[in-house]
């Protein structure tokens, strides 16, 4: 099994040349400034990415009211990991005068039905709705 730090999906042409033998869809983008909200890093993301996704989940400290730095997000087919690389791996967020750079992994879990049944368990399905992963379903809702 490979280390989390080998599967950094920021080198494009490695990615391009495995995806097509590559089937996993769940990316982790890390260092995400504490300061953006799930309402703002889904805008951000939808501006190239609408309706290539199908889950999305931004951890938040409840006490601080901020979020952990990181989020998952599961991608309908494994080709669109390129082109949320392309546009945000290795790259600083404008918002927030931030010096975090991106970074994108592939997630220990794999898929939207494993990423539900993960959650489906965690306290914060039954607490802070706003909160919660968002799950699209075939319908686009």
């Amino acid at each position: 099994m490979k280390r989390q730090e080998e599967l950094l999906v920021t080198d494009i042409d490695s990615l391009s040349r495995s995806l097509e033998f590559d089937t996993r869809t769940t990316v982790m983008i890390r260092n995400i400034p504490n300061k953006y909200t799930q309402q703002a890093l889904l805008q951000l993301i939808d501006v190239n990415h609408a309706g290539t996704y199908d889950f999305f989940y931004l951890p938040i400290d409840f006490r601080n009211k901020c979020n952990l730095g990181y989020a998952f997000l599961n991608f309908k087919s494994p080709i669109s990991i390129l082109s949320l690389v392309k546009e945000f791996a290795g790259k600083r967020w404008e918002r927030f005068r931030s010096e975090k750079v991106c970074e994108i992994t592939y997630a220990r879990i794999q898929g939207k039905q494993a990423l539900i049944e993960h959650f489906r368990s965690s306290r914060l399905m039954h607490k802070h709705e706003k909160y919660r992963p968002i799950v699209v379903t075939d319908d686009g809702n």
